[in-house]
Parts: C-alpha cells; sequence; structure tokens
C-alpha cells in the first residue's frame, strides 16, 4: 500500500459515510476503507483532527492561459487550486485568444496535464466572445468539453443566447451564463445604492443581474433545456431562481463565499480588490445568498478566481473587477456555514464537490474502496490570517485578505499522489 491515511473523519453524502475511519491507497485508488493495521509506505495519522472530502470541484475560475499569463497561468493556478483543497477546477475561456475551437481546448488539457490535479476548458457561447455567431458545439464537445460559457461578459443577442441553449440541449452540453445586462450597468463600477453615492461612483443596478437571470430562465424554459447561473449576488436572483426550481424549470445556479460573507461595505476602504462582477450588495442580499444556499436553491460554490496584478488593481475607479479565492474558499465557507452551526460537513460536500462535478456531467469522485481516490484533508479548527503575499496565486487580489478563518487544507490527494502538503 502506497499510503495510509489512519483515525481521520470521512465524510461522504453520496455514501452515507461520515465517522472516523482509516483510507488505505494504492494504484490510484481507494484500497481499503475501515481501521487496519496493514503496512504502508507513508503513513498519516489524523487522531480524529483532521477531515477529508471528495475532492472539491470549482466550475469556474480563470486562469488567463493563454495570452494573459502575467496575471495567472495553468501551472500556477492549479498550484492555488491544490492548496485549496480542490482536485479539479473548470476554466473560463475570456483568455487571449478566447477558448472557442479544439485547438484551444487541446492546448489547456496539453498544459493541464503538469499540474497533477484536472483541469477542464470551458469553451464560448460564442466566437471570441464577439456575441455574434455560435461556435461549432459538435466539435468542442468531440475536443473534450463539456460546458459553454461567454462568461465576463453576457450574451446581449436573447435569441442567439436561445439558440445556444437549444443546441447544447440537443448535444448535452451545458450553458453558463454571466448574468448582467451591461446597458443597465452602464460603467458602473460596484452595488448601487447607499455606499456608492457615498463614495460618489457610478453603481451597478441590481436589476442588471435579476434581467438577465430571468431572461435565461424564460429561454430555457422555452426549449425544455438546462440553463446554469452564474456567481448569483442579489435577492432578486435567488427568488427567481427558487420559483423556477418550483415550477420544475431545469436550471442550475453557483454562488461564491464573498456574496454570503460581505457587503459592499467593504467598498468604504476604496479598495479595488473588493471589486468583483457581480458586486459585493447589501446584507439584505447576503442573508438572501446565505439562505439560498443552506436551503438548496444555490446548487454549488464557486470562486469566479479571477487574477489581476497589483498594477491593474492600484487605482480604485480604474481597476478591472475580479478576486481571487481558490486558497480561501473551504475556509470561508467553514467559517461561515459550519462554525456558525448552519451546515454539516456533509452539505459542504455536496456543494462543493458533488454538485459542481454533477453539473459539468463529470464523473463522480467518491469515498469508497475502489474508487479512484481524491481528497481534500483539512483541520477544522485550524485558525489562521488570509496574508495575500503568502498565496499560491500569481496575483495576490484577495477579498479575505486581513480576514481570519478557521478550517485549513493540510493535504490534497488527486488520484491517489499527494499533490499538496502544508
Amino acid at each position: 500500500m502506497e499510503l495510509l491515511i489512519k483515525n481521520i473523519r470521512a465524510c461522504d453524502p453520496q455514501t452515507g459515510l461520515d465517522g472516523i475511519t482509516d483510507i488505505g491507497i494504492d494504484g490510484g485508488k481507494i484500497v481499503s476503507l475501515g481501521k487496519t493495521d496493514e503496512h504502508a509506505q507513508r503513513v498519516i495519522d489524523a487522531k480524529g483532527k483532521l477531515c477529508a472530502l471528495p475532492g472539491l470541484f470549482d466550475m469556474h475560475v480563470h486562469f488567463r492561459d493563454p495570452g494573459l499569463t502575467y496575471k495567472e497561468d495553468i501551472i500556477t493556478g492549479a498550484n492555488a487550486a491544490k492548496a485549496g483543497g480542490f482536485t479539479g477546477v473548470a476554466c473560463m475561456p475570456n483568455t487571449k485568444p478566447p477558448i472557442d475551437s479544439p485547438e484551444g481546448v487541446k492546448y489547456v488539457f496539453e498544459k493541464a496535464k503538469k499540474t497533477g490535479i484536472d483541469v477542464f476548458p470551458i469553451a464560448c457561447v460564442t466566437k471570441g466572445m464577439k456575441g455574434q455567431e455560435l461556435c461549432d458545439y459538435d466539435a468542442l464537445k468531440a475536443a473534450g468539453v463539456t460546458a459553454i460559457s461567454d462568461d465576463g461578459r453576457p450574451v446581449e443577442n436573447a435569441e442567439l443566447m436561445r439558440q445556444a441553449i437549444e443546441k447544447t440541449n440537443e448535444n448535452g452540453l451545458i450553458v453558463t451564463s454571466h448574468c448582467e445586462d451591461l446597458k443597465i450597468i452602464n460603467g458602473g463600477i460596484i452595488n448601487k445604492g447607499d455606499i456608492s453615492e457615498k463614495l460618489g461612483v457610478k453603481g451597478m443596478d441590481r436589476a442588471s443581474e435579476d434581467y438577465i437571470t430571468a431572461r435565461e430562465i424564460c429561454l430555457a424554459m422555452s426549449c425544455n433545456a438546462r440553463v446554469h447561473i452564474c456567481h448569483v449576488s442579489t435577492k432578486g436572483s435567488v427568488n427567481i431562481i427558487r420559483a423556477a426550481k418550483k415550477d420544475g424549470v431545469k436550471v442550475t445556479c453557483e454562488t461564491a463565499p464573498h456574496y454570503f460573507t460581505f457587503t459592499d461595505e467593504k467598498l468604504l476602504a476604496r479598495d479595488a480588490d473588493f471589486r468583483m462582477s457581480p458586486p459585493l450588495r447589501t446584507e439584505e442580499d447576503r442573508a438572501a445568498v446565505e439562505e439560498a444556499v443552506l436551503d438548496g436553491t444555490i446548487d454549488c460554490i464557486i470562486t469566479d478566481h479571477a487574477p489581476h496584478s497589483a498594477e491593474e488593481k492600484a487605482d480604485f475607479e480604474k481597476a478591472p473587477n475580479g478576486v481571487v479565492g481558490l486558497e480561501t474558499s473551504l475556509a470561508a465557507t467553514l467559517t461561515k456555514l459550519y462554525h456558525s452551526g448552519k451546515c454539516g460537513l456533509d452539505k459542504i460536500a455536496e456543494i462543493m464537490s458533488v454538485n459542481p462535478r454533477k453539473i459539468m456531467g463529470l464523473e463522480p469522485i467518491k469515498i469508497a474502496v475502489g474508487e479512484r481516490c481524491d481528497l481534500c484533508i483539512f483541520d477544522p479548527d485550524y485558525e489562521w490570517e488570509v496574508i495575500p503575499a503568502e498565496l499560491n496565486s500569481k496575483s495576490k487580489n484577495s477579498v479575505f485578505k486581513g480576514t481570519r478563518l478557521k478550517g485549513k487544507v493540510m493535504y490534497t490527494i488527486c488520484r491517489g499522489k499527494l499533490v499538496f502538503e502544508l
């Protein structure tokens, strides 16, 4: 046996597992589960203090590769992912050039082979992300794509988006939508409200997100097809999605930890590291997003990991939107939801490992004998302060900088290999 994890609390809602056990690993798979005295080349004794979940999966990251690698690349992005307990990620296509062809898909897969984890490219909805002509979805699927998105900007033409949803319904892909109406935003940089008025900057009206969320749901209904709503941040969008699900619409959605942790009051510091799209909203929105995570309206937690250089983020009003998040996601979720007693580890596993893979149409990762061994091993009680300089990401624009979190990834195992160790 190559590796034995002893006395660890393992939790997997797919199998009903939740308790202290030993996990034996060999040949990339779990070969034993339960107390054992078998010999292993390496033994890690969790001493009942560490927990294991199926390897986390983030279905919404930006690795900026190709073309914008001064911000991040596939290797450094994967290093950040491993430090956060992720054994798989899906990269958005707003690179330079955008990932809109089988050649671009091949580039990502080839470079990802060096990372030690799974990196899946999400391809564009429209060629060049220009919103004018649909990509060849059959060719993209043949190249290995399971999802498409023009994330970073919406598909403004509703009929073109309807056609995309209809066509992907036919070939098994899923459209993930960046729900912001650019005409409503009209140059806004933070949430429109008291804080934007106090700072004297142009705000982003919540109607931009709510409107496109409703539009995408209507389009999906017309085709009886699936659609996935990216980074939900408003109470309005939550209510629209909840109602649609009750009506049987095939809609799934995601949010990021910063949307149920912070409000737009963070922007009073005039620090662009607290700016992202969609923006931090009000306490009413924050509470609604948190409730939606807990009641299952929101299906999964993502990071929308969006690296930018320090130079780009230096000017509060001119900086691009986006924050890094892979190394803080689990800790922030544990801090806000688990340690507050609002949910258990089974819920964390569901929203950070099980559901994202299911939505993406990927094989499930389970903690069971005979299954591929992907594990996120963490100390739930480890308290630490987020110091940007210590992050593995090439960029340091963390919305959680200076925040004390409770929960830290100690080891990440992918395909039976120890790919990260604190």
